[in-house]
């Protein structure tokens, strides 16, 4: 297996040493950070493949680095707070995170979430198909072989996630999926609860393919049983 490099962002040394150390357990290569900034400029020097980021800390906070990083990247990013309410968990999914998970956490949970994130970012062009498939609903054309959305003609950036959600949706036209069901799909974890963060995800993906994202032509809500990309 290739040495997968997890960047941690902290500005508690004693979290950042904890988790280091779990993570080079599991056979990690692990780059330390202690705020934003120090973050955003090691991603552009060096190799990362995956950021867990705290959210409070001094110079630039998690959810605003988060945003800047989002900008240009699509590393996946797990967001560590000490707040566990939804409005924040959402927030955060909002800016552009992954996944989310509260202190004081888990280790085990911590890093099956980054074992987990890994899979799914470093495996995403590795389907082995006998074609050049394509998936076409209207205007929506996903490329099976390099994981890439354009809506008429123009590229859409997806995140890890946001992607892995697209290619479920579309590969099925018209179909109603209920969250519970993309969530473990696309997490790969038993479901529990996860509303609030399978929408965030819809709406992020709905602002970046729709018009007018409030009266969508493609990503359509049913209400009270899931979701579905329309059958064009």
């Amino acid at each position: 297996m290739d040495h997968h490099t997890v960047l941690v962002v902290d500005d508690d040394r004693e979290i950042v040493q904890a988790i280091a150390i779990n993570l080079r357990n599991e056979g990690y290569q692990v780059l330390m950070a202690y705020d934003g900034l120090q973050a955003l400029e090691m991603i552009q020097t060096q190799t990362v493949h995956l950021i867990i980021l705290d959210v409070m800390m001094p110079r630039l906070d998690g959810l605003s680095t988060t945003l800047k990083i989002r900008q240009e990247k699509n590393i996946p990013i797990i967001i560590l707070s000490a707040k566990s309410e939804d409005t924040d968990k959402i927030l955060g999914l909002s800016m552009g995170a992954d996944d989310y998970v509260t202190k004081p956490f888990n280790t085990l949970e911590l890093m099956a979430r980054v074992r987990s994130q890994l899979r799914r970012y470093v495996t995403l062009g590795d389907i082995h198909l006998q074609n050049h498939d394509i998936l076409q609903s209207g205007g929506l054309r996903f490329d099976l072989q390099s994981h890439t959305l354009t809506v008429d003609g123009d590229p859409v950036r997806l995140t890890a996630t946001e992607t892995r959600i697209v290619e479920l949706l579309m590969r099925s036209p018209g179909r109603i999926f209920p969250a519970e069901e993309i969530y473990a799909r696309v997490w790969g974890e038993t479901a529990y609860g996860v509303e609030n963060t399978v929408m965030v995800h819809i709406r992020r993906i709905r602002e970046k393919i729709e018009i007018n994202p409030k009266e969508p032509k493609y990503l359509k809500v049913v209400w009270g049983i899931g979701y579905k990309i329309e059958s064009c």
